[in-house]
């Protein structure tokens, strides 16, 4: 056996512990840099290498290098290639050189009651052309834009994971996929690309049941979609969460929450755990992820981490909450002490994967010899 396959089944084997409820033998590392990130920090136009990803594996190997992660430390969820076949509004390319999301309105909301009867049919008829103008046609038109588009997507996807493969070999991560499937809380799915920011907050005042019965019908949708065709008990389905901390209490409990817990129980019947990105402050609604399948992997990003273990870390998985602002504005000793001090609060017991609370976004958000420092430190003195 190679060292790297010996160092990959033992970093596997601290997730596989870490799902089974067992204690591992310290505390497994999951750090995530995003493309741009990659892109930046091996000094290269982010524009270019978007579009023309030739030297893709040369720059995530670059991140490989040079930061301890015990699983892939890189990830590419988007390239502009498909968007820009279908001439999309909802994911734009930027000057700068980041595709951005911005505000959108897919379905009017003269649409709801055809939304209600049939998501599918809705979103296929009424939305997608209204997100996409190149989808804006004729039937035959539409079809060759949707053959293109689906080409450009597994081109570029099959590319990024062909060097995922490349690099989980060379480097020994572990084999686990936290994000082998995707789908989002119903609510959000309806708020994010079909009604906008601005329009769902109108919804749920002026026509509350539609909005209610909206989300109640793109369910079993969200349930299917986060589905992989073989689910794994030791991998997951990624959802992450926008709105709640946005929306009153009331609100929370009438259009977010029932709909939500049956999205992930539904990913639970089928045999896949939910990987949560808890976005934003959730402290209020702590209580209700308590409700969630155990074993559910909850990512956050703000929150205070002694409430947390204390509701949440003997049902469910925790990771998330080292601030990656820390990291640009901290001395290197202060990151290294915030390394410890969460580490002292969420490792006993078990059921904690040090993370990062948001992944590295730009090269410059982050002072890179911090962020070096603080995964030294705990990949040598997490040990249970």
């Amino acid at each position: 056996m190679t060292d790297t396959m010996a160092l990959s089944q033992e970093r596997t084997q601290l997730f596989h512990d870490i799902i089974d409820g067992k204690i591992p033998k310290r505390v497994p590392i999951s750090v995530s840099a995003q493309l741009e990130f990659t892109i930046q920090y091996a000094g290269r136009d982010l524009t270019e290498v978007q579009w023309n990803p030739v030297d893709l594996e040369e720059i995530f190997d670059k991140v490989c290098q040079d930061f301890i992660s015990d699983t892939l430390p890189v990830m590419a969820f988007r390239f502009p290639s498909w968007y820009k076949i279908l001439g999309a509004k909802n994911w734009v390319m930027s000057s700068s050189g980041f595709l951005q999301h911005p505000e959108v309105e897919g379905m009017a909301v003269e649409d709801y009651d055809a939304f209600i009867e049939s998501p599918f049919d809705c979103i296929v008829e009424r939305v997608l052309p209204r997100l996409y103008s190149e989808l804006d046609t004729d039937s035959t038109t539409r079809a060759m834009v949707l053959a293109k588009a689906f080409k450009a997507f597994h081109d570029e996807m099959g590319n990024a994971g062909r060097i995922y493969g490349n690099l989980i070999k060379k480097y020994g991560y572990a084999f686990v996929n936290f994000y082998s499937g995707f789908c989002e809380a119903p609510f959000d799915f309806v708020a994010d690309q079909l009604r906008g920011f601005k329009n769902i907050t109108i919804d749920i005042r002026r026509i509350p049941d539609k909005v209610e019965a909206a989300v109640e019908a793109v369910t079993p949708w969200m349930i299917k979609m986060g589905t992989p065709p073989k689910p794994s008990y030791y991998e997951a389905t990624f959802i992450p969460l926008h709105m709640a901390p946005y929306l009153r209490n009331k609100d929370f409990e009438r259009f977010y929450w029932p709909t939500f817990k049956k999205t992930v129980e539904g990913l639970k019947a089928v045999g896949m755990r939910a990987n949560l990105f808890v976005e934003h402050d959730w402290m209020r609604f702590i209580d209700y992820l308590a409700e969630l399948p155990e074993g559910t992997i909850m990512m956050f990003e703000y929150g205070d981490p002694k409430l947390i273990k204390e509701k949440l870390g003997k049902k469910h998985i925790i990771t998330g909450l080292y601030p990656v602002s820390l990291l640009k504005t901290g001395t290197k000793q202060q990151c290294i002490d915030k390394a410890k001090e969460l580490i002292d609060i969420l490792a006993p017991g078990g059921n904690y994967i040090f993370g990062f609370d948001k992944a590295l976004i730009t090269a410059d958000s982050v002072n890179i010899e911090n962020t070096r420092a603080v995964l030294e430190y705990v990949a040598n003195n997490a040990k249970y």
